[in-house]
């Protein structure tokens, strides 16, 4: 099993069926230029890979702010589910921490839609809390 960064264009191919499974709206076409458009901007994807198999993605970026100064944000964080209950996820997330530690990060930080319970359990195994509201508005 590795943890690495996506910095292929075939590594970030690789990892479209398991993001897929976290965001369906996904083109498999696109997915490549999506991903090195949003890594303009800071994004990153971290992939866990065993047996020549992506089972775990997380896309995030480093930010700051004044309200919680350096931290490392998740964007996208999901499991194969096929594979899911068999720690990847818990190496990934142990892996993001280490990154905003080695980065000089305070925080972690990710949202998670209202409705998703098995991820919010693994949050909090985590001993990730609750902090705040996120409030949306379509434009």
């Amino acid at each position: 099993m590795s943890i690495q960064l996506a910095e292929t264009d075939e590594q970030i191919l690789n990892c479209f069926s398991t993001m897929f499974q976290l965001r369906p709206h996904l083109q498999r076409d696109e997915f490549v230029d999506r991903i090195h458009q949003q890594m303009n901007s800071g994004y990153q994807l971290a992939f866990v890979e065993t047996e020549n198999r992506v089972v775990a993605v997380a896309g995030f970026r480093l930010s700051e702010c004044l309200a919680k100064g350096k931290f490392l944000y998740i964007d996208d964080l999901v499991v194969d589910e096929l594979v899911r209950s068999q720690s990847y996820g818990e190496k990934l997330f142990q892996w993001l921490m280490e990154y905003a530690t080695q980065h000089d990060c305070q925080q972690l930080e990710l949202d998670s839609g209202v409705q998703r319970f098995d991820a919010h359990r693994f949050y909090f195994r985590q001993r990730m809390s609750i902090t705040s509201y996120h409030f949306s508005r379509k434009l």
